[in-house]
């Protein structure tokens, strides 16, 4: 199946060049990260949960954490 294309105006908003991106093309949120490669800009939208999945791929821990609590008082002697 051929990639999606739509020939597209561009215009002014200001001082910024812009283009109305067609309903077949929606992104979903409210915002986009854009980078160039040579004479194309790429739009992507920002997903979230993006740093649970990078977390999903690393390696679990095989240091032990220290234990907090060594130089704690026990909560009985804790006066309010």
């Amino acid at each position: 199946m051929p990639p999606l294309e739509r020939h597209v105006r561009l215009f002014r908003n200001g001082r910024n060049q812009a283009l109305r991106i067609p309903r077949e093309f929606e992104l979903e949120g409210e915002e986009a990260i854009i980078h160039k490669e040579g004479d194309r800009l790429i739009v992507e939208p920002i997903r979230k949960g993006k740093l649970l999945a990078l977390l999903a791929t690393l390696d679990p821990l095989t240091e032990p954490f220290p234990d907090i609590d060594d130089d704690l008082p026990p909560l009985d002697d804790v006066q309010l």
